[in-house]
């Protein structure tokens, strides 16, 4: 699989990744981050696209092998990447509130930080 983020207003970042895939994706709805807090935060996830109407595509997860770590799982979502607020935060998906933020992507070692749409 290869994952392509442009530089763009929801993440600095652009990269351009590939990994090896060790499952299929699947929708994801949550993921427990630890970009503001050592001990984590679930966040609630969406994609993120160039879409000036309707931004907001689903986030998905895969497992992957990732040289030096073995197995891991891959956070990925539109072209401009994923964007995250914490769990319970009640506004609209915006690149201007101060309770949101962007990752190109995430790389995670544990299943147990993520939590899937439901049934999927």
């Amino acid at each position: 699989m290869f994952i392509e983020v442009e530089e763009n207003p929801n993440c600095e970042t652009s990269v351009f990744l590939r990994f090896k895939e060790l499952g299929p994706a699947q929708r994801l709805r949550q993921v427990k981050s630890y970009e503001r807090s050592s001990r984590g935060e679930w966040c609630d996830v969406v994609g993120w696209t160039d879409n000036e109407d309707r931004p907001e595509c689903q986030a998905m997860v895969q497992p992957v092998e990732e040289s030096g770590r073995g197995a891991a799982y891959v956070v990925f979502g539109g072209v401009w990447g994923v964007r995250l607020k914490q769990e319970g935060v009640r506004e609209a998906w915006s690149l201007v509130s101060p309770n949101q933020w962007g990752e190109a992507y995430m790389l995670l070692t544990d299943a147990h930080d993520l939590r899937l749409e439901e049934g999927a």
